[in-house]
């Protein structure tokens, strides 16, 4: 009789894993165990124990069941761009593939450049077991920390040899080369390349594959230094434009860069691709909407999510692992065929 009025009122209200533990007769160290396949509680306690949890549709809180087994399932993400919707669209494939490993994502905006001690804390208080660093900078003294924290770190799209820590990229080289080598074969007699950050890898590597193309064919390219976004490539572009410019071939640092170009030629009724031909980096899902159709350089983000993963899994066992993967062109309507 006792025992039916304790799931009467456990059932009334939100129960607790104390109280599963009651129920079970077990410890309460045991339940939090028990969510754990890989853990060493018996078949026969796991089954009880999440049968009575299922009977009160209980759910493990995941903090508390970090504090008891030390591993908190967390894994941090550190993101700072909010224009370039790659960067969103890798979050989501993070959480999605990430959640099939059992875990879940803590996701971190930054304002800053540089990742500051503070936003790493909010980490450190929720115990994460992994850091994933896409755009943010991050010094080596902090990579330094984490490292003796036993924390690993990944920077992904980018890569940073200052840091004594693993990441995963496009090769941008080799893509940007590929692009020129594309422009180069159509007998283009002026280029333009619109850049994104200078103080981000990812650009630097675009320019250097593209420019060093060129140089080795003795021939010079017009450059208009962007910042990555769709406001800045647009109106510098349509000034460029307006001056009497006329590029057969112009290559944005990403596809939301690339797009503002194409905004800016569509101002100037200029025919694309007959005029100009646009190509673009990373073929985000809005490179392919009809008004679009934008050609670009697509990263192969599955594949680099996958391989971010796998480090991640293999916790520092690795060290300073520099993954670089090449991609493919993704062929629209602003180029106007694949070779002349």
């Amino acid at each position: 009789m006792k025992n039916i009025i304790e799931r009467g009122l456990a059932m009334s209200k939100k129960i607790s894993s104390k109280k599963i533990a009651e129920l079970a007769n077990v410890s309460q160290s045991t339940v939090s165990r028990a969510f754990d396949p890989k853990s060493g509680v018996s078949t026969k306690t796991r089954k009880k124990v999440l049968d009575i949890a299922d009977e009160f549709n209980y759910k493990p809180n995941a903090l508390a069941r970090g504090l008891i087994t030390n591993k908190s399932k967390l894994v941090g993400i550190a993101m700072k761009e909010k224009q370039n919707p790659f960067y969103y669209e890798a979050l989501s494939l993070f959480t999605q593939k990430l959640r099939g490993y059992g875990f879940s994502v803590l996701f971190m905006y930054t304002e800053n450049e540089e990742i500051q001690q503070e936003e790493i804390a909010k980490f450190w208080e929720y115990n994460v077991e992994a850091i994933i660093v896409t755009d943010a900078l991050l010094s080596s003294d902090m990579v330094k920390k984490l490292k003796n924290a036993n924390i690993p770190v990944v920077l992904f799209n980018r890569e940073d040899d200052d840091l004594q820590c693993n990441s995963v990229s496009s090769d941008n080289i080799y893509a940007s080369q590929a692009i020129a080598q594309y422009f180069y074969n159509k007998n283009f007699e002026k280029i333009l390349y619109v850049s994104g950050k200078n103080n981000t890898s990812t650009n630097r590597d675009r320019f250097y594959g593209f420019n060093s193309f060129f140089e080795k064919k003795k021939k010079k390219i017009d450059v208009i230094e962007g910042d990555f976004t769709f406001e800045t490539a647009y109106q510098l572009t349509l000034d460029y434009l307006k001056e009497g410019n006329r590029p057969n071939g112009i290559f944005g640092a990403n596809d939301i860069t690339a797009l503002g170009i194409l905004e800016a030629t569509k101002e100037m009724k200029i025919n694309v691709p007959d005029d100009i031909e646009i190509i673009g980096f990373d073929d985000i899902k809005m490179a392919s909407w009809p008004n679009n159709q934008l050609t670009t350089w697509s990263q192969p983000l599955d594949l680099m999510v996958n391989e971010t993963i796998k480090i991640l899994l293999e916790g520092n066992l690795i060290k300073n692992k520099r993954i670089k993967i090449k991609g493919d062109f993704k062929f629209r309507k602003t180029t106007s065929n694949k070779t002349r």
